[in-house]
């Protein structure tokens, strides 16, 4: 395995506070008008008009999930979008989300409220980046994780999402050299789930990164019976692996799965409190979806500023507006969609 180094850390890149559409919002004299009821009531109005479809990632803010039609991980909003009759799609999430939308379809109208909500790991490689990295590996299969732009989706053989990302490089022939890009932790991850060494991008998620091993072991001593959800790109996964195998963690209630596998995982499962270690936007559906459940955060500041920028305000104006389109070059959509429907295909 080797590991090429990003000269620009995630880490380094601090999220837009404040956004050009914010200055927008705050210059638009009917939206400022409206009180929190009415901007509901407006909203489902051009809903209806537009006979569009609202999709929502895990991680967007409470009043969002509450308005969308769909609420999902990266793969089920893909997967959505290209099942979804409508020819309108908002798409409340971040950019590259938006993208792969898209590129699935591209019959349809495919909406960010905000070009801003972008994504650090994302930024962490280029296209160039990755062209190069192929010539220093000729006959390499080159496997994405979804968190990337659509230009350097255009650039790789498969994408694939954390809720299959293993399946993904299981499928790959095993005399195949492998490029991993462009999140480490969950390279790693894959690494040791299915026995295959492959070059792993130095990238990484700047909310996930920040999770580390001290953080479980305070609330595993708070909650002795409780079940802990790790999601892979957490920066603690490798090392929590190393102590399962070490028996310092429970077998049975320690599990590394996607967000849409958390869902599942506290729908049915018997635990009464859930550890969760992932971006907080997921407590709030995990909590209203099971009630009578504890769910308690591994960091109360793991918080993506890139996915709290849409906000009820900017969905109202997309919608008004027709803003703001998400539009993939022809040649780059072509040439990542065979990449992006493998993955949606193999589920």
């Amino acid at each position: 395995m080797t590991i090429s180094a990003d000269p620009m850390s995630p880490l380094k890149r601090v999220p837009p506070l404040h956004t050009a559409v914010d200055v927008s919002i705050a210059n638009d004299p009917e939206i400022q008008s409206l009180s929190p009821s009415a901007l509901l009531v407006g909203i489902e109005r051009l809903r209806r008009q537009r006979q569009a479809v609202i999709l929502a990632h895990n991680y967007q803010v409470p009043e969002i999930q509450d308005i969308a039609d769909y609420v999902g991980d990266s793969l089920q909003l893909a997967q959505h979008a290209q099942k979804s009759a409508s020819g309108v799609i908002v798409f409340c999430g971040v950019h590259f989300m938006a993208e792969t939308a898209a590129i699935l379809c591209p019959d349809k109208r495919v909406l960010i409220p905000d070009p801003d909500a972008g994504c650090s790991l994302a930024q962490s490689v280029t296209a160039s980046e990755v062209r190069a990295w192929r010539q220093e590996h000729s006959g390499a299969v080159v496997v994405a994780y979804i968190n990337t732009n659509a230009d350097v989706k255009a650039e790789v053989d498969y994408i694939c999402t954390s809720s299959n990302a293993v399946e993904i490089v299981a499928s790959i022939p095993t005399d195949q050299e492998i490029l991993f890009l462009p999140d480490q932790f969950l390279g790693l991850y894959v690494q040791s789930r299915t026995g295959r060494r492959m070059h792993l991008w130095l990238g990484e998620c700047h909310v996930h990164a920040s999770i580390r091993p001290e953080d479980i072991d305070r609330l595993m001593n708070r909650y002795p019976d409780a079940d802990l959800l790790l999601h892979p790109e957490c920066g603690c996964v490798s090392q929590c692996l190393w102590r399962l195998a070490e028996g310092e963690l429970p077998a049975d209630r320690t599990l590394v799965l996607s967000t849409g596998g958390m869902v599942r995982h506290a729908r049915e499962c018997i635990s009464a409190v859930d550890i969760v270690g992932t971006e907080i936007g997921m407590l709030y559906r995990l909590r209203k979806e099971n009630p009578s459940k504890l769910f308690v955060p591994l960091r109360e500041d793991a918080v993506c500023s890139y996915m709290k920028t849409i906000t009820l305000k900017k969905v109202y104006r997309a919608l008004r507006d027709d803003v703001y389109p998400v539009e993939v070059p022809t040649d780059i959509a072509a040439r990542s969609r065979d990449a992006i429907e493998r993955m949606v295909a193999i589920g």
